[in-house]
Protein backbone atom coordinates (compact mmCIF):
# COMPACT_ATOMS: atom_id res chain seq x y z
CA UNK A 1 0.00 0.00 0.00
CA UNK A 2 1.35 3.41 -0.94
CA UNK A 3 1.22 6.67 0.94
CA UNK A 4 0.81 10.24 -0.28
CA UNK A 5 1.66 13.56 1.29
CA UNK A 6 0.05 16.71 -0.10
CA UNK A 7 1.79 19.96 0.78
CA UNK A 8 -0.11 22.36 3.05
CA UNK A 9 0.39 25.17 0.56
CA UNK A 10 -1.30 23.05 -2.12
CA UNK A 11 -4.37 22.42 0.05
CA UNK A 12 -4.75 25.85 1.57
CA UNK A 13 -3.66 28.02 -1.30
CA UNK A 14 -3.54 26.31 -4.66
CA UNK A 15 -6.10 23.59 -4.21
CA UNK A 16 -8.74 25.69 -2.45
CA UNK A 17 -8.17 29.34 -3.23
CA UNK A 18 -8.00 28.65 -6.94
CA UNK A 19 -11.35 26.87 -6.81
CA UNK A 20 -12.90 30.05 -5.51
CA UNK A 21 -11.41 31.92 -8.46
CA UNK A 22 -8.91 33.76 -6.25
CA UNK A 23 -5.11 33.96 -6.52
CA UNK A 24 -3.21 31.41 -4.44
CA UNK A 25 -2.25 32.65 -1.00
CA UNK A 26 -0.56 30.90 1.90
CA UNK A 27 -3.44 31.18 4.34
CA UNK A 28 -4.86 28.48 6.58
CA UNK A 29 -7.56 26.07 5.48
CA UNK A 30 -10.01 27.38 8.06
CA UNK A 31 -9.61 30.96 6.84
CA UNK A 32 -9.87 30.19 3.15
CA UNK A 33 -13.06 31.59 1.56
CA UNK A 34 -13.59 28.49 -0.56
CA UNK A 35 -14.29 26.46 2.59
CA UNK A 36 -17.32 28.66 3.25
CA UNK A 37 -18.36 28.18 -0.36
CA UNK A 38 -18.15 24.41 -0.03
CA UNK A 39 -20.15 24.48 3.20
CA UNK A 40 -22.87 26.66 1.70
CA UNK A 41 -23.24 24.62 -1.50
CA UNK A 42 -26.85 23.46 -1.10
CA UNK A 43 -28.74 20.61 -2.70
CA UNK A 44 -31.08 23.19 -4.18
CA UNK A 45 -28.04 24.71 -5.89
CA UNK A 46 -27.28 21.27 -7.33
CA UNK A 47 -30.79 20.99 -8.71
CA UNK A 48 -30.50 24.41 -10.35
CA UNK A 49 -27.10 23.55 -11.82
CA UNK A 50 -27.08 24.20 -15.55
CA UNK A 51 -26.11 21.30 -17.81
CA UNK A 52 -25.72 21.18 -21.58
CA UNK A 53 -24.90 17.57 -22.53
CA UNK A 54 -28.46 16.19 -22.52
CA UNK A 55 -29.98 18.56 -25.10
CA UNK A 56 -26.97 20.62 -26.32
CA UNK A 57 -28.54 23.71 -24.78
CA UNK A 58 -28.48 25.02 -21.21
CA UNK A 59 -31.15 23.53 -18.91
CA UNK A 60 -31.46 22.95 -15.15
CA UNK A 61 -30.16 19.59 -13.97
CA UNK A 62 -33.44 19.03 -12.13
CA UNK A 63 -35.34 19.11 -15.46
CA UNK A 64 -32.94 17.07 -17.61
CA UNK A 65 -34.71 14.02 -19.10
CA UNK A 66 -31.74 11.70 -18.72
CA UNK A 67 -29.78 9.64 -16.21
CA UNK A 68 -27.13 12.30 -15.75
CA UNK A 69 -24.71 12.74 -12.87
CA UNK A 70 -22.69 15.93 -12.55
CA UNK A 71 -19.29 16.00 -10.85
CA UNK A 72 -19.06 19.60 -9.77
CA UNK A 73 -16.06 21.81 -9.20
CA UNK A 74 -16.69 21.54 -5.47
CA UNK A 75 -16.96 17.72 -5.62
CA UNK A 76 -13.48 17.60 -7.12
CA UNK A 77 -12.12 19.88 -4.41
CA UNK A 78 -13.62 17.71 -1.66
CA UNK A 79 -12.38 14.45 -3.18
CA UNK A 80 -8.69 15.28 -3.50
CA UNK A 81 -8.55 13.32 -6.78
CA UNK A 82 -5.66 14.47 -8.98
CA UNK A 83 -6.28 12.80 -12.37
CA UNK A 84 -9.24 12.60 -14.73
CA UNK A 85 -9.81 8.82 -14.33
CA UNK A 86 -9.68 9.11 -10.53
CA UNK A 87 -12.13 12.03 -10.62
CA UNK A 88 -14.49 9.87 -12.69
CA UNK A 89 -14.67 7.40 -9.81
CA UNK A 90 -17.01 9.96 -8.22
CA UNK A 91 -19.66 9.18 -10.85
CA UNK A 92 -21.90 6.31 -9.68
CA UNK A 93 -22.94 5.51 -13.25
CA UNK A 94 -19.40 4.59 -14.33
CA UNK A 95 -17.14 1.62 -13.66
CA UNK A 96 -13.49 2.67 -13.36
CA UNK A 97 -10.75 0.01 -13.24
CA UNK A 98 -7.03 0.75 -13.10
CA UNK A 99 -4.95 -1.73 -15.12
CA UNK A 100 -1.47 -0.23 -14.80
CA UNK A 101 0.27 2.85 -13.44
CA UNK A 102 -1.31 4.94 -16.20
CA UNK A 103 -3.86 2.61 -17.79
CA UNK A 104 -7.59 2.62 -17.03
CA UNK A 105 -10.70 0.89 -18.32
CA UNK A 106 -13.79 3.07 -17.93
CA UNK A 107 -17.19 1.67 -18.90
CA UNK A 108 -20.92 2.05 -18.26
CA UNK A 109 -24.10 0.00 -18.16
CA UNK A 110 -22.68 -3.47 -17.79
CA UNK A 111 -20.06 -3.47 -20.56
CA UNK A 112 -16.50 -4.16 -19.42
CA UNK A 113 -13.22 -4.16 -21.27
CA UNK A 114 -10.11 -6.34 -21.35
CA UNK A 115 -7.52 -4.85 -23.71
CA UNK A 116 -5.25 -7.88 -23.27
CA UNK A 117 -7.98 -10.04 -24.80
CA UNK A 118 -8.66 -7.44 -27.52
CA UNK A 119 -11.95 -6.51 -25.85
CA UNK A 120 -11.96 -2.75 -25.67
CA UNK A 121 -14.29 -0.36 -23.84
CA UNK A 122 -15.45 1.24 -27.09
CA UNK A 123 -19.02 2.39 -26.44
CA UNK A 124 -18.42 5.51 -24.36
CA UNK A 125 -17.91 8.91 -25.97
CA UNK A 126 -15.57 11.30 -24.13
CA UNK A 127 -15.23 15.03 -24.83
CA UNK A 128 -13.05 17.77 -23.36
CA UNK A 129 -14.55 21.22 -24.03
CA UNK A 130 -16.35 19.79 -27.06
CA UNK A 131 -13.30 18.03 -28.50
CA UNK A 132 -13.77 14.30 -28.94
CA UNK A 133 -10.83 12.35 -27.49
CA UNK A 134 -11.71 8.82 -28.61
CA UNK A 135 -9.38 7.20 -31.11
CA UNK A 136 -10.95 5.80 -34.28
CA UNK A 137 -8.37 3.03 -34.18
CA UNK A 138 -10.75 1.09 -31.89
CA UNK A 139 -13.37 3.72 -30.86
CA UNK A 140 -11.99 3.79 -27.31
CA UNK A 141 -10.00 6.26 -25.23
CA UNK A 142 -6.31 6.19 -24.36
CA UNK A 143 -6.68 7.55 -20.82
CA UNK A 144 -2.93 8.03 -20.38
CA UNK A 145 -3.16 10.74 -23.08
CA UNK A 146 -5.91 12.78 -21.36
CA UNK A 147 -5.06 15.22 -18.59
CA UNK A 148 -6.60 18.40 -17.23
CA UNK A 149 -5.60 20.38 -14.14
CA UNK A 150 -8.29 19.41 -11.60
CA UNK A 151 -8.45 23.04 -10.44
CA UNK A 152 -9.42 24.09 -13.99
CA UNK A 153 -12.45 21.76 -14.31
CA UNK A 154 -15.80 23.50 -13.97
CA UNK A 155 -17.83 20.27 -14.04
CA UNK A 156 -18.00 16.83 -15.64
CA UNK A 157 -21.38 15.76 -17.01
CA UNK A 158 -21.73 11.96 -17.11
CA UNK A 159 -24.74 10.68 -19.06
CA UNK A 160 -25.81 7.05 -18.79
CA UNK A 161 -27.31 5.67 -21.98
CA UNK A 162 -27.10 6.71 -25.62
CA UNK A 163 -26.52 10.27 -26.77
CA UNK A 164 -26.08 9.58 -30.48
CA UNK A 165 -28.82 11.93 -31.71
CA UNK A 166 -26.76 14.91 -30.57
CA UNK A 167 -23.23 13.55 -30.19
CA UNK A 168 -23.07 10.93 -32.95
CA UNK A 169 -21.47 7.52 -33.27
CA UNK A 170 -19.86 5.80 -30.29
CA UNK A 171 -22.13 7.62 -27.79
CA UNK A 172 -23.72 4.22 -27.14
CA UNK A 173 -23.65 3.46 -23.41
CA UNK A 174 -22.88 6.97 -22.28
CA UNK A 175 -21.26 10.37 -22.76
CA UNK A 176 -18.58 11.98 -20.57
CA UNK A 177 -18.35 15.73 -21.16
CA UNK A 178 -15.47 17.48 -19.34
CA UNK A 179 -16.02 21.24 -19.22
CA UNK A 180 -13.22 23.52 -18.07
CA UNK A 181 -13.57 26.86 -16.32
CA UNK A 182 -13.71 30.19 -18.08
CA UNK A 183 -10.46 32.10 -17.77
CA UNK A 184 -12.19 34.89 -15.84
CA UNK A 185 -12.64 32.36 -13.01
CA UNK A 186 -8.95 31.38 -12.86
CA UNK A 187 -7.16 34.67 -12.40
CA UNK A 188 -3.90 34.93 -10.48
CA UNK A 189 -1.28 32.30 -9.76
CA UNK A 190 -1.55 28.68 -8.69
CA UNK A 191 1.08 26.17 -7.61
CA UNK A 192 0.07 22.59 -6.86
CA UNK A 193 2.48 19.88 -5.71
CA UNK A 194 1.98 16.33 -4.50
CA UNK A 195 4.60 13.78 -3.50
CA UNK A 196 4.30 10.20 -2.29
CA UNK A 197 5.71 6.73 -2.56
CA UNK A 198 3.74 6.03 -5.76
CA UNK A 199 3.36 9.38 -7.52
CA UNK A 200 4.66 12.91 -7.81
CA UNK A 201 2.92 15.81 -9.53
CA UNK A 202 3.67 19.47 -10.06
CA UNK A 203 1.23 21.93 -11.61
CA UNK A 204 1.69 25.64 -12.29
CA UNK A 205 -0.88 28.05 -13.70
CA UNK A 206 -1.21 31.77 -14.21
CA UNK A 207 -4.31 33.68 -15.27
CA UNK A 208 -4.31 37.28 -16.39
CA UNK A 209 -6.31 39.95 -18.17
CA UNK A 210 -5.67 42.17 -21.20
CA UNK A 211 -8.08 45.06 -21.03
CA UNK A 212 -11.70 44.57 -20.00
CA UNK A 213 -12.68 42.04 -22.68
CA UNK A 214 -9.89 39.46 -22.84
CA UNK A 215 -8.77 37.02 -20.14
CA UNK A 216 -6.32 34.15 -20.42
CA UNK A 217 -4.45 31.43 -18.55
CA UNK A 218 -1.39 29.34 -19.21
CA UNK A 219 -0.40 26.20 -17.36
CA UNK A 220 2.16 23.44 -17.14
CA UNK A 221 1.99 20.06 -15.42
CA UNK A 222 4.44 17.21 -14.83
CA UNK A 223 3.43 13.74 -13.60
CA UNK A 224 5.56 10.79 -12.49
CA UNK A 225 3.87 7.49 -11.57
CA UNK A 226 5.99 4.75 -10.05
CA UNK A 227 5.51 1.15 -11.18
CA UNK A 228 2.66 -0.80 -9.67
CA UNK A 229 3.47 -3.83 -7.52
CA UNK A 230 2.17 -7.37 -7.57
CA UNK A 231 0.67 -9.12 -4.54
CA UNK A 232 4.14 -10.53 -3.88
CA UNK A 233 5.64 -7.04 -3.89
CA UNK A 234 7.43 -7.29 -7.25
CA UNK A 235 7.47 -4.22 -9.49
CA UNK A 236 5.10 -4.34 -12.45
CA UNK A 237 7.54 -2.57 -14.78
CA UNK A 238 4.92 0.01 -15.85
CA UNK A 239 6.21 3.30 -14.44
CA UNK A 240 4.93 6.36 -16.30
CA UNK A 241 5.85 10.02 -16.80
CA UNK A 242 4.26 12.88 -18.73
CA UNK A 243 4.73 16.62 -19.15
CA UNK A 244 1.98 18.84 -20.50
CA UNK A 245 1.33 22.52 -21.07
CA UNK A 246 -1.33 24.66 -22.61
CA UNK A 247 -3.37 27.84 -22.65
CA UNK A 248 -6.90 29.20 -22.93
CA UNK A 249 -8.13 32.63 -23.97
CA UNK A 250 -11.68 34.02 -23.66
CA UNK A 251 -12.48 37.22 -25.56
CA UNK A 252 -15.79 39.04 -25.23
CA UNK A 253 -15.59 40.44 -28.75
CA UNK A 254 -18.99 42.12 -28.32
CA UNK A 255 -21.74 42.03 -25.68
CA UNK A 256 -23.31 39.03 -27.44
CA UNK A 257 -20.17 37.39 -28.83
CA UNK A 258 -17.62 35.21 -27.06
CA UNK A 259 -14.50 33.79 -28.71
CA UNK A 260 -12.58 30.98 -27.02
CA UNK A 261 -9.22 29.66 -28.18
CA UNK A 262 -7.41 26.91 -26.28
CA UNK A 263 -4.71 24.33 -26.86
CA UNK A 264 -2.52 21.74 -25.20
CA UNK A 265 0.66 19.80 -25.95
CA UNK A 266 2.09 16.82 -24.09
CA UNK A 267 4.76 14.14 -24.19
CA UNK A 268 5.18 11.04 -22.04
CA UNK A 269 6.55 7.51 -21.72
CA UNK A 270 5.47 4.29 -20.05
CA UNK A 271 7.62 1.24 -19.33
CA UNK A 272 6.24 -2.11 -20.47
CA UNK A 273 7.31 -5.38 -18.93
CA UNK A 274 8.87 -7.58 -21.60
CA UNK A 275 8.66 -4.89 -24.30
CA UNK A 276 10.14 -1.55 -25.24
CA UNK A 277 8.97 1.68 -23.62
CA UNK A 278 5.83 3.18 -25.11
CA UNK A 279 6.11 6.85 -25.97
CA UNK A 280 3.09 9.12 -26.34
CA UNK A 281 2.79 12.65 -27.68
CA UNK A 282 0.07 14.97 -28.87
CA UNK A 283 -1.15 18.48 -29.36
CA UNK A 284 -4.47 20.16 -30.05
CA UNK A 285 -5.90 23.56 -30.89
CA UNK A 286 -9.58 24.51 -30.58
CA UNK A 287 -11.42 27.71 -31.51
CA UNK A 288 -15.08 28.43 -30.74
CA UNK A 289 -17.30 31.42 -31.47
CA UNK A 290 -20.63 31.79 -29.68
CA UNK A 291 -23.22 34.43 -30.50
CA UNK A 292 -26.02 34.85 -27.98
CA UNK A 293 -29.32 36.20 -29.26
CA UNK A 294 -32.69 37.13 -27.89
CA UNK A 295 -34.85 34.65 -25.93
CA UNK A 296 -31.91 32.39 -25.14
CA UNK A 297 -30.96 31.65 -28.75
CA UNK A 298 -27.34 30.86 -29.51
CA UNK A 299 -25.26 30.24 -32.62
CA UNK A 300 -21.99 28.36 -32.15
CA UNK A 301 -19.21 27.54 -34.60
CA UNK A 302 -16.37 25.31 -33.39
CA UNK A 303 -13.29 23.92 -35.09
CA UNK A 304 -10.36 21.94 -33.74
CA UNK A 305 -7.23 20.10 -34.77
CA UNK A 306 -5.85 17.17 -32.77
CA UNK A 307 -2.63 15.19 -33.23
CA UNK A 308 -2.08 11.92 -31.32
CA UNK A 309 1.00 9.69 -31.52
CA UNK A 310 1.98 6.42 -29.86
CA UNK A 311 5.14 4.43 -30.52
CA UNK A 312 6.70 1.38 -28.87
CA UNK A 313 10.49 1.46 -28.93
CA UNK A 314 12.41 -1.40 -30.53
CA UNK A 315 10.11 -1.91 -33.49
CA UNK A 316 6.93 -2.33 -31.49
CA UNK A 317 4.69 -0.34 -33.79
CA UNK A 318 3.52 3.25 -34.21
CA UNK A 319 0.24 5.13 -34.51
CA UNK A 320 -0.17 8.66 -35.82
CA UNK A 321 -3.58 10.31 -36.12
CA UNK A 322 -4.46 13.84 -37.25
CA UNK A 323 -8.07 14.91 -36.71
CA UNK A 324 -9.74 17.96 -38.26
CA UNK A 325 -13.26 18.82 -37.06
CA UNK A 326 -15.80 21.54 -37.83
CA UNK A 327 -19.21 21.84 -36.13
CA UNK A 328 -21.99 24.41 -36.45
CA UNK A 329 -24.96 24.55 -34.08
CA UNK A 330 -27.94 26.90 -33.78
CA UNK A 331 -30.45 26.83 -30.91
CA UNK A 332 -33.51 29.04 -30.79
CA UNK A 333 -37.12 29.30 -29.69
CA UNK A 334 -39.84 28.77 -32.29
CA UNK A 335 -42.98 30.35 -30.98
CA UNK A 336 -43.88 29.88 -27.34
CA UNK A 337 -43.75 26.09 -27.21
CA UNK A 338 -40.75 24.94 -29.25
CA UNK A 339 -37.04 24.97 -28.37
CA UNK A 340 -35.09 23.88 -31.45
CA UNK A 341 -31.48 22.80 -31.84
CA UNK A 342 -30.04 22.36 -35.36
CA UNK A 343 -26.52 21.36 -36.25
CA UNK A 344 -24.11 19.87 -38.76
CA UNK A 345 -20.51 18.75 -38.71
CA UNK A 346 -17.66 17.23 -40.69
CA UNK A 347 -14.59 15.39 -39.41
CA UNK A 348 -11.55 13.91 -41.10
CA UNK A 349 -9.12 11.61 -39.35
CA UNK A 350 -5.88 10.88 -41.21
CA UNK A 351 -4.09 7.90 -39.70
CA UNK A 352 -0.98 5.87 -40.28
CA UNK A 353 -0.24 2.67 -38.38
CA UNK A 354 3.20 1.07 -38.50
CA UNK A 355 2.62 -2.46 -37.34
CA UNK A 356 4.90 -5.28 -36.26
CA UNK A 357 5.64 -8.58 -38.00
CA UNK A 358 2.85 -10.23 -36.02
CA UNK A 359 0.26 -7.42 -35.74
CA UNK A 360 -0.34 -4.97 -38.56
CA UNK A 361 -3.06 -3.29 -40.62
CA UNK A 362 -3.79 -3.66 -44.32
CA UNK A 363 -4.05 -0.93 -45.52
CA UNK A 364 -1.80 0.78 -42.97
CA UNK A 365 -2.97 4.33 -43.68
CA UNK A 366 -6.09 6.13 -44.75
CA UNK A 367 -8.62 8.89 -44.20
CA UNK A 368 -11.70 8.45 -42.02
CA UNK A 369 -14.29 10.96 -43.22
CA UNK A 370 -17.46 11.56 -41.21
CA UNK A 371 -20.32 14.02 -41.69
CA UNK A 372 -23.63 14.58 -39.97
CA UNK A 373 -26.71 16.76 -39.67
CA UNK A 374 -29.15 16.75 -36.75
CA UNK A 375 -32.27 18.44 -35.49
CA UNK A 376 -34.02 18.29 -32.12
CA UNK A 377 -37.20 19.98 -30.91
CA UNK A 378 -38.33 20.21 -27.29
CA UNK A 379 -42.08 20.85 -27.25
CA UNK A 380 -43.91 22.22 -24.23
CA UNK A 381 -47.09 20.12 -24.32
CA UNK A 382 -48.14 21.71 -21.02
CA UNK A 383 -46.44 23.91 -18.42
CA UNK A 384 -45.14 20.79 -16.67
CA UNK A 385 -44.88 18.36 -19.62
CA UNK A 386 -42.16 18.38 -22.31
CA UNK A 387 -41.68 16.15 -25.35
CA UNK A 388 -38.27 16.01 -27.05
CA UNK A 389 -37.95 14.56 -30.55
CA UNK A 390 -34.63 14.43 -32.37
CA UNK A 391 -32.92 12.83 -35.35
CA UNK A 392 -29.33 12.68 -36.56
CA UNK A 393 -28.21 11.44 -39.96
CA UNK A 394 -24.57 10.40 -39.86
CA UNK A 395 -22.44 9.23 -42.75
CA UNK A 396 -19.61 7.11 -41.34
CA UNK A 397 -16.29 6.30 -43.04
CA UNK A 398 -17.02 2.64 -43.85
CA UNK A 399 -20.80 2.12 -44.01
CA UNK A 400 -23.93 3.80 -45.31
CA UNK A 401 -25.55 6.72 -43.55
CA UNK A 402 -27.40 5.78 -40.38
CA UNK A 403 -30.53 7.32 -38.83
CA UNK A 404 -30.16 7.97 -35.09
CA UNK A 405 -33.52 8.97 -33.57
CA UNK A 406 -34.39 9.93 -30.01
CA UNK A 407 -37.72 10.52 -28.23
CA UNK A 408 -37.94 11.75 -24.63
CA UNK A 409 -40.87 12.72 -22.42
CA UNK A 410 -40.40 14.64 -19.15
CA UNK A 411 -43.01 15.58 -16.55
CA UNK A 412 -42.15 18.03 -13.77
CA UNK A 413 -45.12 18.11 -11.37
CA UNK A 414 -43.28 20.56 -9.12
CA UNK A 415 -40.04 22.43 -8.70
CA UNK A 416 -38.52 19.49 -6.84
CA UNK A 417 -39.36 16.52 -9.08
CA UNK A 418 -39.02 15.30 -12.68
CA UNK A 419 -40.17 11.98 -14.14
CA UNK A 420 -38.92 11.03 -17.58
CA UNK A 421 -38.85 8.24 -20.19
CA UNK A 422 -36.85 7.83 -23.42
CA UNK A 423 -36.37 5.60 -26.44
CA UNK A 424 -33.13 6.06 -28.41
CA UNK A 425 -30.96 4.44 -31.04
CA UNK A 426 -27.16 4.52 -31.18
CA UNK A 427 -24.34 2.84 -33.09
CA UNK A 428 -20.64 2.13 -32.77
CA UNK A 429 -18.88 2.79 -36.05
CA UNK A 430 -16.52 0.27 -37.66
CA UNK A 431 -12.82 1.05 -37.27
CA UNK A 432 -9.56 -0.05 -38.92
CA UNK A 433 -9.22 -2.55 -36.07
CA UNK A 434 -12.51 -4.15 -37.12
CA UNK A 435 -11.81 -4.16 -40.87
CA UNK A 436 -8.09 -4.11 -41.56
CA UNK A 437 -6.24 -5.85 -38.71
CA UNK A 438 -4.01 -8.88 -39.36
CA UNK A 439 -2.62 -10.88 -36.44
CA UNK A 440 -0.14 -13.77 -36.52
CA UNK A 441 1.38 -16.04 -33.88
CA UNK A 442 4.83 -15.62 -35.46
CA UNK A 443 6.31 -13.63 -38.35
CA UNK A 444 6.37 -16.69 -40.63
CA UNK A 445 3.00 -18.13 -39.62
CA UNK A 446 -0.25 -17.72 -41.50
CA UNK A 447 -2.67 -15.11 -40.17
CA UNK A 448 -4.50 -16.17 -37.04
CA UNK A 449 -7.05 -13.31 -36.98
CA UNK A 450 -8.07 -10.86 -39.69
CA UNK A 451 -10.55 -8.02 -39.97
CA UNK A 452 -13.78 -8.20 -41.91
CA UNK A 453 -14.02 -5.83 -44.87
CA UNK A 454 -17.80 -5.97 -44.49
CA UNK A 455 -17.90 -5.18 -40.77
CA UNK A 456 -21.03 -3.16 -39.95
CA UNK A 457 -22.29 -0.89 -37.16
CA UNK A 458 -22.82 -2.33 -33.70
CA UNK A 459 -26.37 -1.20 -32.91
CA UNK A 460 -28.31 -0.34 -29.76
CA UNK A 461 -31.97 0.40 -29.12
CA UNK A 462 -32.34 1.71 -25.57
CA UNK A 463 -35.47 2.02 -23.44
CA UNK A 464 -35.09 4.13 -20.29
CA UNK A 465 -37.20 5.67 -17.55
CA UNK A 466 -36.29 7.54 -14.41
CA UNK A 467 -37.12 10.10 -11.76
CA UNK A 468 -35.21 12.85 -10.00
CA UNK A 469 -36.61 14.51 -6.93
CA UNK A 470 -35.72 16.47 -3.81
CA UNK A 471 -38.03 15.41 -0.96
CA UNK A 472 -36.58 17.96 1.45
CA UNK A 473 -34.14 20.83 1.59
CA UNK A 474 -31.52 18.38 2.86
CA UNK A 475 -31.96 15.43 0.50
CA UNK A 476 -32.10 14.63 -3.23
CA UNK A 477 -32.47 11.35 -5.09
CA UNK A 478 -32.22 10.04 -8.66
CA UNK A 479 -33.21 6.63 -10.00
CA UNK A 480 -33.34 5.23 -13.53
CA UNK A 481 -34.04 1.87 -15.13
CA UNK A 482 -32.93 0.74 -18.57
CA UNK A 483 -33.40 -2.09 -21.04
CA UNK A 484 -30.83 -2.15 -23.84
CA UNK A 485 -31.21 -4.29 -26.96
CA UNK A 486 -27.98 -4.80 -28.93
CA UNK A 487 -27.58 -6.15 -32.45
CA UNK A 488 -24.60 -6.85 -34.73
CA UNK A 489 -22.12 -6.93 -31.86
CA UNK A 490 -18.57 -7.96 -32.74
CA UNK A 491 -17.78 -11.67 -32.67
CA UNK A 492 -14.88 -13.93 -33.69
CA UNK A 493 -15.86 -16.50 -36.34
CA UNK A 494 -14.19 -19.26 -38.31
CA UNK A 495 -13.32 -18.54 -41.91
CA UNK A 496 -15.14 -20.46 -44.65
CA UNK A 497 -13.26 -23.60 -45.62
CA UNK A 498 -10.14 -23.87 -43.43
CA UNK A 499 -10.56 -23.19 -39.72
CA UNK A 500 -8.01 -20.35 -39.76
CA UNK A 501 -7.75 -17.46 -39.91
CA UNK A 502 -10.40 -16.35 -37.48
CA UNK A 503 -12.30 -13.28 -38.63
CA UNK A 504 -14.21 -10.47 -36.96
CA UNK A 505 -17.96 -10.52 -37.66
CA UNK A 506 -21.27 -9.00 -36.49
CA UNK A 507 -23.13 -12.13 -35.41
CA UNK A 508 -23.98 -11.44 -31.76
CA UNK A 509 -27.13 -9.94 -30.34
CA UNK A 510 -28.22 -9.56 -26.75
CA UNK A 511 -29.72 -7.36 -24.10
CA UNK A 512 -28.86 -5.82 -20.75
CA UNK A 513 -31.05 -4.32 -18.08
CA UNK A 514 -30.47 -2.66 -14.77
CA UNK A 515 -31.25 0.08 -12.28
CA UNK A 516 -29.03 3.01 -11.36
CA UNK A 517 -29.68 5.11 -8.26
CA UNK A 518 -27.86 7.74 -6.26
CA UNK A 519 -28.77 10.26 -3.60
CA UNK A 520 -27.39 12.95 -1.32
CA UNK A 521 -28.32 14.00 2.20
CA UNK A 522 -26.98 17.11 3.87
CA UNK A 523 -26.29 15.98 7.45
CA UNK A 524 -24.72 19.31 8.39
CA UNK A 525 -23.47 22.46 6.71
CA UNK A 526 -20.06 20.85 6.27
CA UNK A 527 -21.13 17.21 5.78
CA UNK A 528 -22.94 15.68 2.80
CA UNK A 529 -23.64 11.94 2.85
CA UNK A 530 -23.94 10.19 -0.52
CA UNK A 531 -25.59 6.93 -1.57
CA UNK A 532 -24.61 5.17 -4.79
CA UNK A 533 -25.84 1.91 -6.32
Amino acid sequence: MGWTITTAACVAAAGLASLAGAPAQANSVGADPVVERLQSYSLEDLGNLTVTSVSKRPEPLAEAASAIFVITHEDIARSGAVSVPEILRLAPNLQVTQTSASGYVITARGFNGNPGAQSFSNKLLVLIDGRSVYTPLFSGVYWDMQDVLPQDIERIEVISGPGATLWGANAVNGVINIITRATGETQGGLADAEAGSRARRLGLRYGGRVGEALTYRVYGRAVKEEATRTAAGAKGGDDFSRVQGGFRMDWAAAPADLVTVEGDAFRGAESQAGAGDEHIAGRNLLARWTHSGANGSALQVQAYYDRAERATQGGGGKLKLDTYDLDVQDSFALGERHSVVLGAGVRTGRYRITGTQTLFFNPAAGDLNLSNVFAQDTIALAPDLRLTVGLKVEDDPYVAAELLPNVRLAWSPGDSATVWAAVSKAVRSPTPFDRDVVEKLSPTASPQLIGDAGFQHEKLTAYQAGARFQPSARGSFSISAYYNVYDQLRTIELSPGPRLPLVWANLMEGSTHGIEAWGDYRVAAWWRACMRT
